[in-house]
Order: C-alpha cells, then sequence, then structure tokens
C-alpha cells in the first residue's frame, strides 16, 4: 500500500477526531491490502511516528492523539471495543473526591470483558470484569460530553469497589454520604 494513501486516511480519521485504533480497527480502513503490504506499512508508520503502538494490539495517531484530554480512556475504549466498559472504583471515586488521592495515570475501569491490565506509555489501564448486566450498567453509569468512556455513578462505583473486594481504607464514608444525601435531596 501507499504510504501516502495510509497517511490521508489517518489524517482523515483524525479530523473526526478518531486518533487510537487496534489492529482490527486499523485493517479494516484498509481491506484490499494484503496482510504483508498492511504490516508493512503499520511498521513504517510507527518508523517515522506517525503511529505509536502504546501496547500490545493497540496504536495512537500522534498528529491527532496529542490534542485528545482523556487519553487513557481512548486506548481502554479500544482495547475493549464490543465490550460494556465503564470508569468505575478508584478512578470514579477520586473524580467524587471520595477518595482523597488523585489517581495519576492510572484509570480503574469495569468490562464485561476479561479483566486484565495494560501498561501504556500515558500510563496504566487496569481492567475488571463485572457480570452486571447491560441495562443495569446502562442504568447507573453517566456519559459526560467530550469524554469516551461513562463514567460510574457514585453508588455503583462504592458497589462495584466493594463486591471486587478492593481496599476500602481511601474511602471517606463522609463525604459519599454526603453525596448520596444531596443527590436523594435534588430528586
Amino acid at each position: 500500500m501507499k504510504y501516502s494513501l495510509f497517511s490521508q486516511r489517518l489524517d482523515l480519521l483524525g479530523e473526526y477526531g478518531i486518533a487510537a485504533f487496534s489492529t482490527r480497527m486499523l485493517r479494516s480502513y484498509f481491506p484490499g491490502e494484503s496482510e504483508v503490504s498492511f504490516k508493512k506499512t503499520l511498521d513504517r508508520g510507527i518508523k517515522n511516528g506517525v503511529l505509536e503502538r502504546v501496547c500490545r494490539g493497540a496504536y495512537v495517531y500522534n498528529r491527532e492523539f496529542r490534542r485528545q484530554v482523556h487519553k487513557l480512556e481512548w486506548i481502554a475504549m479500544v482495547l475493549r471495543a464490543g465490550e460494556y466498559s465503564y470508569i468505575s472504583l478508584e478512578s470514579a471515586l477520586s473524580e467524587y473526591s471520595v477518595i482523597s488521592q488523585m489517581l495519576l495515570n492510572h484509570l480503574t475501569v469495569m468490562t464485561t470483558g476479561r479483566s486484565q491490565t495494560f501498561k501504556t506509555p500515558y500510563g496504566t489501564i487496569e481492567f475488571i470484569h463485572t457480570s452486571r448486566g447491560e441495562i443495569e450498567i446502562l442504568n447507573k453509569v453517566i456519559k459526560q460530553p467530550e469524554r469516551p468512556l461513562r463514567v460510574a455513578s457514585p453508588e455503583l462505583a462504592m458497589s462495584d469497589l466493594q463486591r471486587v473486594k478492593r481496599n476500602m481504607q481511601m474511602v471517606d464514608m463522609d463525604v459519599y454520604e454526603d453525596i448520596i444525601r444531596e443527590k436523594n435531596h435534588l430528586i
């Protein structure tokens, strides 16, 4: 495949804000290419710095990815494409200030896929399997504009933390109860 075509397609995807890809996703954008040709072009893109392999099976388009705010979320979304995944546990509770420590470069994600941890140049993504059903998940997560993953409600994040038997010592129960009281007051 001509490298210029490869670069043009990445530019076009970048215009739509798509900057993180699985190998399968990238392959789908070039359906007529042989596996050997595709692999050579992919390697060339990495060598030229256009693409970055962030972990096994996941790549980012550097030109567009630099502009992304929630980098780990975009990578997580690619790694668990086709599964229901949402930010929960310590990452969500930290956002709600229920955990006083801010998690830098570590993202905890509940997923209907398998549990696995990925270390990337942008931080660590920890996937924890959940057996919750799709409807339950969709009813208890919050979609925030400009974020690729949904975020667990405070109740769901706390329930997940207890369900998977994570360390509860960092949780400030007074803050959590205040959030729940305030939320119930607004309803």
